[in-house]
């Protein structure tokens, strides 16, 4: 009998629950997943089950990060007695087939397993390996699936890791102590395919409550599973003033719930996860997971069941990471490096790994007398302490880069992620068309980061290209082909049939690139002056928001919903809607990458993005009139354009490519009006 290998919906519930009882045959190997993750896959069209007449044999569960270009393949089951006909096979074509316009297909395997052979017979290679977190630290393989695209797009892939802090609740389940349900609930945050998403941290409070337990054996049983979780040591003075906020808080809001020890016990958990610059805490307490959204709004925790970590991964690293809200309210500021004053950045920014102390101190120091002008600037917070520190200098048409370092601060990953852009804006600017970053003690932030910005580690150094072209894919692709040819480099060949998201991740790459002739969309959004402000700082405020990291990467804009033809990826062009003379108004100016398009309840969805905007929630609500529901555009990588297009000019484009333009709500437009406004923006006056 033929094998049908078919999508599932989350509104195919008797299939569902088939293919969810198959995986619960196997959780020894694929760790637990709920059902609600279950459904949550299949809803994002991330479930293909194999069927033999009506009964299910087999089935794939992944992943489709919309950040990061590829699937992530989670279970790959296939019943036990039905093994060795090839399902497994059929399973991955069909997954090939739907998802060819991805960059590969990722998986995760403990290499006890023994399931080598396998994966290498369904066209998978090796790409590194890893220790998981079960209690024999097994090894992990990661298999990779090419589909058909160049190695410099495999590149764009890197996940930062998600750290999670558990409580005792968790962390007992995690040893084996509790009912089974308890431990396999605990245990799926150690599933191999979250091997590389996530991390699991404890704070100060989990020894005191492994302290408390009677049973000697069962204590140093839990001790001595401490190692295998990152220790995160908060200042015990802030964590006190959290905790009191947070009990303060219980006793204004919650009147029926009790201030007592085991309250506290709980909030100096959230607070331990808050001063630890951390914003996940994992528990299966229900008086814990009681007080969600009152932690959520004083501390900025959210308070998860493991089942939630699995569930939502994505959406709470990519709220770990960047959080570009933060940096809108905080002053940095930048200064060069005094000649003799390296020493003071010795505690900062040192490195293990024969560049700690004097060595560090010296080779900064060495680039203020070796006859290149180096630029060397170091990025203050609000209390004056350096939180990053830069060195570059311009060589022909190469930005080089001696110094790029992140220090501990709850804003590190941001940080990074904002100067690797701000230095390719800063090389457009200067002419170059590489960036090379040559630190040889990288901060671990900035190497985390590198690989989405389409940096390239070629051993002695990460470089990225910096292709300033808006044309025909095949002549974008030949240009950056040049350029990476001079570093020892190749780069893919595109043309105008490149799918959306392969396009999407090259003109992130190859940022400023833009690939216009093909099918890649782009639209055109109003926006008021005063959202325009607080987003773009166009028109300038009158008390200037910090820009000294240039404009946030990454932020979300709220609209009544109705789709109008919106498609992810995409381009957005952002048209400031009002303005009278003599005011600043009515003009394009600029333009971003359209990451996610959501429709959905406005407080949902507010507290899905708050992390990513200027937004609160009564604005939010507001847009939701009269239908209850708003839209969420998520956008980053904002270029705003060195001349504004006015209206007027803008009208004139259109209607000299004889094109409709409508500017009362979000738009799609043509390609070509796109490339018109977006050439105009950086004409040179």
């Amino acid at each position: 009998m033929a094998i049908n290998v078919l999508p599932v919906t989350g509104e195919q519930p008797e299939l569902l629950a088939a293919a969810i009882a198959l995986g619960d045959r196997y959780t020894k190997r694929l760790g637990l997943l709920t059902p609600p993750a279950y459904q949550k896959y299949a809803d994002d069209g991330g479930l293909l089950v194999a069927l033999d007449e009506d009964e299910i044999v087999g089935y794939a569960l992944f992943g489709l990060p919309k950040r990061n270009q590829y699937v992530r393949l989670a279970h790959l089951c296939v019943a036990e007695e039905r093994r060795g006909n090839g399902i497994a096979a059929l399973l991955i074509a069909e997954l090939r087939r739907r998802q060819s316009h991805r960059l590969g297909i990722r998986a995760r395997c403990r290499r006890d397993y023994g399931l080598s052979p396998m994966w290498s017979s369904l066209g998978f290679v090796p790409k590194g390996e890893g220790l998981g977190r079960g209690g024999d630290k097994e090894t992990l393989d990661t298999w990779w699936l090419d589909l058909g695209h160049d190695d410099l797009f495999t590149e764009a892939q890197s996940d930062a890791l998600l750290v999670v802090a558990v409580d005792h609740s968790v962390f007992s389940g995690l040893q084996g102590a509790g009912t089974e349900q308890d431990v396999e609930e605990s245990r799926a945050l150690e599933a191999g395919w979250l091997a590389d998403l996530i991390e699991l941290a404890y704070t100060p409070q989990l020894l005191l409550d492994i302290r408390e337990i009677e049973d000697r054996e069962a204590r140093t049983h839990q001790r001595a599973g401490l190692s295998r979780l990152r220790s995160a040591s908060p200042d015990k003075t802030s964590v006190s003033a959290r905790q009191q906020e947070l009990v303060a808080a219980v006793s204004e809001r919650l009147a029926d719930v009790p201030i007592d020890v085991e309250l506290r016990r709980r909030l100096r958990y959230v607070a331990e996860t808050a001063c630890a610059g951390l914003q996940v805490l994992a528990t299966r307490d229900p008086e814990l997971e009681r007080l969600t959204d009152l932690v959520w709004d004083v501390a900025g925790v959210r308070v998860v069941s493991p089942a939630l970590v699995t569930l939502h991964v994505d959406e709470l690293r990519q709220a770990q990471v960047y959080r570009p809200a933060d940096l809108l309210g905080t002053a940095f500021s930048v200064e060069e490096v005094a000649s003799g004053g390296e020493g003071e950045l010795v505690a900062f920014f040192q490195q293990a790994d024969g560049d700690s102390g004097t060595a560090f101190a010296a080779r900064l120091a060495a680039l203020d007398s070796d006859g290149v002008l180096w630029h060397r600037e170091l990025l203050r917070d609000d209390s004056g302490h350096p939180v990053a520190l830069y060195a570059w200098a311009m060589d022909g048409r190469t930005l080089h880069v001696a110094f790029l370092r992140t220090a501990a601060h709850r804003l590190e990953e941001t940080l990074a992620r904002q100067l690797l852009f701000m230095l390719k804006r800063l090389g457009r600017e200067r002419g170059a068309q590489v960036v090379r970053i040559a630190d040889p003690h990288l901060s671990p932030a900035a190497r985390s980061a590198a690989g989405a910005d389409g940096f390239v580690d070629d051993g002695n150094g990460f470089t990225a290209l910096v292709v300033d072209m808006c044309g025909p894919a095949e002549v974008v692709s030949e240009t950056a082909g040049r350029i990476a040819a001079r570093t020892g480099r190749t780069t893919p060949r595109l043309d105008a049939r490149a799918s959306p998201e392969i396009v999407s991740v090259a003109e992130r790459v190859w940022w400023p690139a833009k690939l216009i002739d093909t099918a890649l969309p782009s639209f055109i959004a109003p926006v008021k002056p005063r959202y325009s402000a607080e987003l773009f700082n166009v028109p300038a405020m009158l008390l200037p928001r910090d820009d000294v990291l240039g404009i946030s990467r990454e932020h979300v804009y709220y609209r009544s919903a109705g789709h109008r033809g919106e498609s992810v990826p995409g381009r957005i062009l952002w048209y400031v809607s009002e303005g009278n003379a003599g005011q600043q108004g009515k003009m394009v100016i600029g333009c971003s990458r359209l990451d996610d398009v959501v429709v959905g309840d406005p407080d949902a969805l507010f507290s899905r993005f708050e992390h990513l905007g200027v937004y609160g929630l009564a604005e939010v609500r507001a847009q939701a009139q009269p239908t209850n529901k708003v839209m969420a555009l998520r956008f980053s990588d904002t270029e705003i354009f060195p001349a504004q297009v006015t209206h007027a000019r803008l009208a004139a484009l259109a209607e000299g490519l004889r094109l409709p333009l409508s500017l009362i709500t979000l738009s799609k437009i043509s390609n070509a009006l796109f490339q018109a406004v977006y050439e105009e923006g950086h004409r040179k006056t």
